[in-house]
């Protein structure tokens, strides 16, 4: 087995999402973590106290990848902010079918030890408030925002948990949804 100097906390975080992606969030222990980095477990407690660290750590990773994947969008998008907003939207719903299992345990804890650090949630909001501010006007930006993620993330979530079962072309659906909410808020 390798020391405990060979193993870093990112690469500890990646092992634990690959395994929360294979197994499910409540199969993660640290024993199980330790035997798949092939060290002892005790080992990893040099990086995280607990699980619940651990499983903080995790949304926190998830949550920073998807703002990186957000902000690329957003910068290889036409200029004008509703092309902006509908890549945006595609790239959250990708990255969330590209990452169920951790995507999902990152949105759906309401323990405050297991989310992340408020800057992680601004750094996904604010971006989008600004985009959608220049199509709903500066005074409207929040309404608008909270509806923007609740379609976004409702939809997404929805469709991964097997809730879109009358058939039809989800990716068109999303789009159309998309498009049609941010003409309704053109000032």
């Amino acid at each position: 087995m390798p020391y405990p100097q060979q193993v870093t906390g990112k690469r500890i975080i990646a092992a634990a999402r690959q395994l929360i992606e294979a197994e499910g969030a409540d199969q993660l222990s640290l024993a199980v973590l330790a035997a798949a980095l092939n060290v002892k477990a005790p080992s990893l407690y040099r990086y995280f106290s607990s699980k619940t660290e651990l499983i903080r750590a995790v949304n926190t990773s998830t949550l920073s990848e998807l703002v990186e994947a957000l902000m690329q969008a957003v910068q290889q998008a036409e200029a004008q902010p509703h092309a902006q907003l509908i890549a945006l939207a595609k790239t959250y719903r990708a990255y969330a079918h590209a990452h169920p299992a951790t995507y999902m345990l990152a949105f759906s804890s309401a323990d405050p030890a297991l989310q992340p650090d408020a800057s992680y949630a601004e750094g996904l909001a604010l971006p989008l408030q600004r985009l959608i501010g220049q199509i709903s006007g500066e005074a409207q930006s929040l309404p608008a925002l909270r509806g923007a993620l609740a379609i976004i993330h409702g939809f997404t979530a929805l469709e991964i948990s097997g809730q879109f079962r009358r058939g039809g072309d989800l990716d068109q659906a999303f789009e159309a949804v998309i498009d049609t909410y941010l003409r309704g808020w053109v000032n």
